[in-house]
C-alpha cells in the first residue's frame, strides 16, 4: 500500500472507532494521520512480523489523545488485526483511548499526559548512540503540548548531547482543547524557538505526503525536528479547523456524511 492508500484506510478507521466507543479527539487523529501514514509506509524501519526486533527504529506517540489513528496505522502496517479495532474504548479493551502499550503489538510507550514522549526519545537516542546502534528514534508531539515545560528540558538535552539520531515531528494544527494554541499560550516565533534551543529546523505542508518523506529522510548531525503545518479534522469538511472536534464524536448521520468525503 502506498503511504495515500494508508492515510485513507486510517482516515475511515479514526471515524469508525471514534463513532462506536464514543471516544473524543477525532479531530486530532485525523491531523496526523498523513504524518503517521507516511511515517509507516516509507520512513520507518519496523517490521510486524518482528515487533521487538532489537534494531528495530523506535516511534513514540506523544499526543497520546490520537490513540486512535496510531492503532489504525499499525493494524493497517499488519501488528493486529484490523478487526480489533471495533473493540475501541470498549470497556475491557486493551485499545484505551490515550495509546497504551500493553499487549498492542508495535506501540513503544504508553502516553496521555503531554510532555512525555520527547524526554523518552532522547532517551532512547542517547541510549543507541552510547551502544553503538543505528537504530533512529521519532517522536510525534502535538503543538499545544509544546505548552509542557519538559518538552523543553528535552530538547537542550538532545541538542546538548548533538543526538542526531533523533527526529520530532510537531502536529501544528493550530488548535488544542478549548481554543487556538496562540490564544492558549503563543508558540510563536515556534520555529526560531527550536533553533535558538539547538535544533535543525524544517517547515513543512503536514499533508504533503512527498515533503514529509523529504523531511524525515534527511540526516543532521543535530536533533531535527519538523514543524508540519496541519488542518485539525483533515479530509472532512464539516470538521476541518473546528476545536468543536477535540472532544465530541460523530453521530451515526455524521458519521455517514464523513465516510463519504474520506472513501472518494
Amino acid at each position: 500500500m502506498t503511504s495515500a492508500d494508508v492515510a485513507r484506510a486510517v482516515r475511515q478507521h479514526v471515524l469508525r472507532m471514534t463513532n462506536s466507543g464514543r471516544s473524543s479527539h477525532v479531530g486530532s487523529a485525523l491531523s496526523c494521520a498523513d504524518l503517521l501514514a507516511v511515517l509507516y509506509a516509507d520512513v520507518l524501519d519496523v517490521d510486524p512480523a518482528h515487533p521487538d526486533r532489537p534494531d528495530r527504529d523506535r516511534f513514540i506517540m506523544s499526543k497520546g489523545h490520537a490513540g486512535a489513528a496510531l492503532y489504525a496505522v499499525l493494524a493497517e502496517r499488519g501488528f493486529f488485526d484490523a478487526r480489533l479495532l471495533t473493540q475501541h474504548y470498549r470497556n475491557g479493551s486493551f485499545l484505551s483511548g490515550h495509546v497504551s502499550h500493553v499487549g498492542i503489538p508495535g506501540v513503544e510507550l504508553s502516553t496521555g499526559s503531554l510532555g512525555h514522549g520527547l524526554p523518552v526519545g532522547a532517551g532512547l537516542a542517547w541510549q543507541a548512540r552510547r551502544a553503538g546502534q543505528s537504530w533512529r528514534t521519532y517522536v510525534l508531539l502535538g503543538d499545544g503540548e509544546c505548552d509542557e515545560g519538559s518538552v523543553w528540558e528535552a530538547a537542550m538535552f538532545a541538542a546538548h548531547h548533538r543526538l542526531g539520531n533523533l527526529a520530532a515531528v510537531v502536529d501544528w494544527n493550530g488548535l488544542q482543547s478549548m481554543g487556538t494554541t496562540e490564544e492558549t499560550l503563543a508558540l510563536e516565533p515556534f520555529a526560531d524557538k527550536w533553533r535558538s534551543f539547538g535544533w535543525t529546523v524544517r517547515e513543512i505542508d503536514g499533508h504533503d505526503h512527498a515533503a514529509i518523506r523529504t523531511a524525515l529522510a534527511a540526516r543532521d548531525e543535530r536533533p531535527a525536528v519538523v514543524l508540519a503545518r496541519t488542518v485539525k479534522g483533515k479530509g472532512v469538511s464539516f470538521m476541518e479547523n473546528q476545536v468543536l472536534w477535540h472532544y465530541r464524536p460523530p453521530d451515526d448521520l455524521e458519521l455517514a456524511g464523513a465516510m463519504s468525503e474520506v472513501t472518494r
